[in-house]
Order: structure tokens, then C-alpha cells, then sequence
């Protein structure tokens, strides 16, 4: 059912999809042997590339899809791909999207140079194709997606995230990339600086509402949800419907609740706790609540812009960002 959603929404740019393909795989082609295998496994097992469609509907809706769009899509999918890679050796996870990890495969010192290389790969096609505003657009999210993960980690620590920091630490970790996603494709139409900084705004709205949407999975409320439930609380991250069920709760539940994340964050019996008070205290449902302002947002930009089949299908996709079920 979601693939065939995905499929509607990518049709306005379904060529567009398809030339990408190519370009990006010619764009991490090495005299390495070992790289292209590596590369020709990264691309057999790619995702929805939402982040590529994001760049083609955001150009159309613009104006329409030029040489500095496909330029725009690669790099960022040489960059987020870097980052994915990386990711996964710092957090030692052996798969991503039910495939073994690079660092599964080929260990942490390949996997961790095969990173560095997707990243000067990146750099490389912007700075040979004059693209350096695209550039900076990108590399100031790469910027944000660090930070957010750094200040995410400094407080999981202390336990003291208030619900403004973690507004903060999504709209850096998810919601800048998506918003650079956005603000190249504009830019690679050649619009005026207010429709970028316009579709950048729309883009971080959507990044906003997906991570939530995201947090919420994680108490496995609904059918099909599609990751396990309490990752997060054994991961010790502070997201939305915990948070706000914390500052409900009296002091002695508040006290338990941060006992349990800290000593016994592994214990299914404790974890299983936790997620029934952030259900029963309303905790789901006020999440759902910043989610829907969020994508309210995001549909609310979007509608100033002409009436097309890229504009049908971004909107389409904000509400598969919210409405999914994975």
C-alpha cells in the first residue's frame, strides 16, 4: 500500500527519477575496485529517495527541473549517504533497511572511509559544477544534522530536555536536511530569494511533523507500526510524548520514570511502564497534535504556489508523512 502511495507521488517526476539514478551512480564511480562494489551495493539497496523527490516536485513547482537540479539531488544524496554510513559505525548497527550495514560487511575502517569518500565526491561535483550556493545550503545542514545529534546526546545524559530543546534538536537532526532538499530544488528553478527561503520554511515544517510522526511509532500504538517499541527509551532519547508526560505526571511517577530510563532502560517490564504512562497521560495524543500543527503549516505555504501535478504531489506527500504507517 505505502510503495504504491510513493509511486503517485513520484510520478509527476518519475523521468526525472530515473535520469537521477544514473547520474548518481556515475557520480561515486572510483579507479577503486573495492569502492565500486561498495557504491553498487549502497545503490541496490536505496530506499524511497525521498529526499531526491523532494528536490525534482520543489524545482517543478518552481518552475521546472534543470541540469543544477539533478546536481542538487546527487549531492545531496552523496552527503546524507555519508552521513547514513557513518551513522552506523558510531552506533555499531549491523543493518539498515532489513540489508547488513557497510560496516557489517566490510568493518568500521572501510566503512568509515567509504563515508569520507562520498563526502568528497559531494564537495567535488558542487565545486566542478560551479554549484557553490547549492553547496552552502547543504553543507549548513550536514552543520545542523551534527549538532542536533551532539545536543540530543549531551542531554540524554542529564535527562533535563525541556520541550523547546527538543524542537530544537529535531529541527536540526531531520527537519534541515529535508529543508535543504527544498531550498536547492527552488534554487535550481532560479527563483527569487523569497520563493527559496519560502520552500526551505515548507521543507523544515515537513521534517518537523516526520520526526514526530517517527517518535510516536516508537510506543507501537496502531497496526503495522514498523519498528520495534521503546528504542528510544532504551536509547535514553527524550522525545515529544515523553516530555510532555513528565511535566504531567506527579513527582514521585516523574522520579520513576527517570530512574527507569537510566538503570533499567533494558528491562521490558520497566520499559513496557514507562510507555503506559506516556499513553494514559495523553502523551501520544498531544504529539499527534504538534504534528498535525506542523504539517498544517507546511500545506499552508505550499498553497500560495500555482496549481500542478508537482504541487498535487508535494502536498500528497506531507500528508504520507503524517498518515504512514512505517
Amino acid at each position: 500500500m505505502a510503495s504504491a502511495i510513493v509511486k503517485n507521488i513520484k510520478a509527476p517526476v518519475a523521468e526525472e527519477m530515473k535520469i537521477f539514478e544514473e547520474k548518481f551512480r556515475s557520480s561515486m564511480d572510483s579507479k577503486v575496485p573495492l569502492l565500486n562494489r561498495i557504491t553498487h551495493y549502497i545503490v541496490k539497496r536505496k530506499g524511497k529517495q525521498m529526499r531526491p523527490m523532494f528536490v525534482f516536485l520543489s524545482a517543478k513547482v518552481c518552475g521546472g527541473v534543470t541540469d543544477s537540479s539533478y546536481n542538487a539531488a546527487s549531492l545531496i544524496e552523496l552527503l546524507h549517504t555519508a552521513t547514513l554510513v557513518h551513522d552506523d559505525v558510531v552506533d555499531d548497527a549491523n543493518l539498515r533497511r532489513g540489508f547488513f550495514s557497510i560496516n557489517a560487511l566490510w568493518k568500521n575502517k572501510i566503512a568509515v572511509l567509504v563515508g569520507d569518500f562520498l563526502l568528497s565526491k559531494g564537495l567535488l561535483l558542487s565545486v566542478e559544477n560551479e554549484e557553490f550556493e547549492m553547496l552552502k545550503l547543504v553543507s549548513e545542514a550536514v552543520k545542523e544534522m551534527s549538532e542536533g545529534e551532539l545536543l540530543q546526546i549531551e542531554k540524554a545524559r542529564k535527562l533535563d530536555i525541556t520541550e523547546e530543546i527538543y524542537f530544537d534538536v529535531i529541527r536540526q537532526k531531520t527537519a534541515s536536511l529535508i529543508a535543504a532538499c527544498c531550498a536547492c530544488g527552488a534554487k535550481s528553478a532560479d527563483v527569487d530569494e523569497l520563493t527559496v527561503l519560502k520552500m526551505k520554511k515548507f521543507g523544515e515544517k515537513v521534517g518537523m511533523a516526520f520526526q514526530i510522526k517517527d517518535d510516536i511509532f516508537d510506543y507501537g500504538t496502531g497496526d503495522n507500526i514498523g519498528k520495534p517499541t521503546g528504542i528510544d527509551i532504551k536509547e535514553r532519547k527524550m522525545t515529544l510524548p515523553l516530555i510532555y508526560t513528565m511535566n504531567k505526571v506527579d513527582n514521585a511517577t516523574n522520579k520513576k520514570i527517570r530512574k527507569i530510563i537510566k538503570k533499567h532502560n533494558e528491562d521490558p517490564v520497566h520499559v513496557k511502564y514507562v510507555i503506559d504512562q506516556v499513553i494514559s497521560n495523553g502523551g501520544l495524543d498531544y504529539a499527534h497534535d504538534q504534528m498535525m500543527s506542523y504539517t498544517k503549516e507546511a500545506l499552508d505555504i505550499i498553497e500560495d504556489f500555482e496549481d500542478s501535478d508537482a504541487k498535487t504531489a508535494l502536498i500528497s506527500l506531507v500528508k504520507y508523512t503524517t498518515e504512514r504507517t512505517k
